[in-house]
């Protein structure tokens, strides 16, 4: 009997242990950043703030592990003007490769882009993993400029013209 109860003990002792399976640890974002191009066609230095004529804008993913999985961009118009709220304007995915670790995502409009804040979504294998929030700004700086504007000087009145016969 004492043998039973033993044998007993050490199966529900060591039962947890038999019922764990292989677990893969979760993968994740190791960094998500915005950049403007260097001028060559490639991502440049991070920046958080762009302007409508910043075309393309890149989004960097650098995945804290090399293994193979699909790494989705949906970069979506939060509060934009003439823009329907959580509007997905581009979107993309990448399949990476063993080995690999960063994908790079440009987004590209038709013209200029539209001021306002967007975001961008991250995805792996269908499960969001991050998002950044990021504004555009208009161009020329604030864009109601023309019915605030007002002339800082008088001007002077100009010299009379004379009539020669």
């Amino acid at each position: 009997m004492k043998f039973l109860y033993t044998i007993l003990f050490c199966f529900i002792l060591f039962a947890g242990a038999f019922a764990q399976g292989d677990t893969v640890p979760a993968l994740g974002v190791k960094e998500l950043y915005l950049a403007k191009d260097d001028g060559k066609g490639k991502a440049g230095e991070q920046v958080s703030e762009f302007s409508t004529g910043d075309i393309p804008i890149y989004c960097v993913v650098m995945l804290d592990s090399a293994t193979k999985v699909t790494v989705k961009m949906n970069f979506v118009a939060v509060s934009v003007s003439g823009v329907k709220p959580d509007t997905k304007v581009v979107t993309a995915s990448y399949t990476m490769k063993e080995g690999q670790n960063r994908v790079n995502f440009t987004g590209t409009p038709e013209g200029k882009w539209t001021p306002g804040k967007y975001r961008v979504d991250i995805f792996i294998d269908g499960k969001i993993a991050r998002d950044l929030v990021f504004e555009i700004k208009g161009s020329g700086g604030n864009t109601d400029a023309g019915r605030s504007f007002a002339p800082t000087d008088t001007p002077k009145s100009l010299p009379k013209r004379t009539r020669k016969p």
